[in-house]
């Protein structure tokens, strides 16, 4: 019982350390680029890779097409499903490698709606003429939940040939993105590659040991 309890309670320190470490460090770069680069400013660190600041309601990778509040309503219930999902794997000792993942997944959600939560009232506006500036609470350019998300992760890699149909002249992978988006996304991937088989085999033994036995006939 003793091995057990520590078993698990390694696992919480390694999901809460994950997460720990991937929300402050969020929180750091949004911060930092909010107030210190105007609205659309790009610096160029290589051909492919530029930090350039533009602001969102809300979705992954610079979307912007659903409200922010439906967005964030939606946001906690999927942080609630995937840290119920978080305490059950841990109690269960499934690998850390799955709990590393879920942990990414919450932390970068989190990430994200403190930015919808927030940043509304504690920053000035952001705009191609002014940087943002860090106010009292409730005098900032916005209500609760009414945030905008940072994005500054910028990688166009190439532009498509102008010959080519449909993405000609279009640069590829042109989405700009946050860390949090970045921890979402590796999370949730290496889960779909390394531990889909694994969580599919281990609900269909969970119902297997669930259901009744049938009674046989001799």
């Amino acid at each position: 019982m003793e091995n057990k309890k520590c078993h698990c309670n390694c696992r919480a320190f390694v999901a809460v350390g994950i997460m720990l470490a991937v929300f402050v460090i969020d929180q750091i770069i949004k911060v930092a680029v909010k107030t210190n680069m105007h609205l659309y400013e790009s610096i160029e660190v290589t051909d492919w890779f530029q930090i350039y600041f533009i602001e969102n309601r809300g979705m992954a990778f610079g979307m912007d097409f659903i409200g922010t509040t439906f967005l964030s309503i939606f946001r906690i219930i999927a942080i609630i499903v995937f840290c119920v999902l978080l305490v059950r794997i841990i109690r269960r000792r499934l690998p850390i490698g799955l709990i590393a993942c879920v942990s990414l997944v919450v932390a970068g959600a989190m990430g994200n709606i403190i930015d919808n939560f927030c940043y509304g009232m504690i920053f000035t506006e952001s705009t191609p003429f002014q940087v943002s500036s860090h106010v009292a609470w409730g005098e900032g350019y916005g209500q609760m939940m009414s945030g905008r998300v940072v994005d500054m992760f910028y990688f166009p890699l190439f532009t498509w040939p102008e010959w080519m149909p449909l993405v000609g002249g279009e640069v590829f992978f042109g989405a700009v993105f946050n860390f949090a988006d970045a921890a979402i996304s590796c999370g949730a991937v290496a889960i779909l590659i390394f531990y889909n088989k694994y969580i599919i085999d281990k609900k269909e033994d969970t119902n297997a040991t669930s259901a009744p036995s049938s009674p046989t006939n001799e």
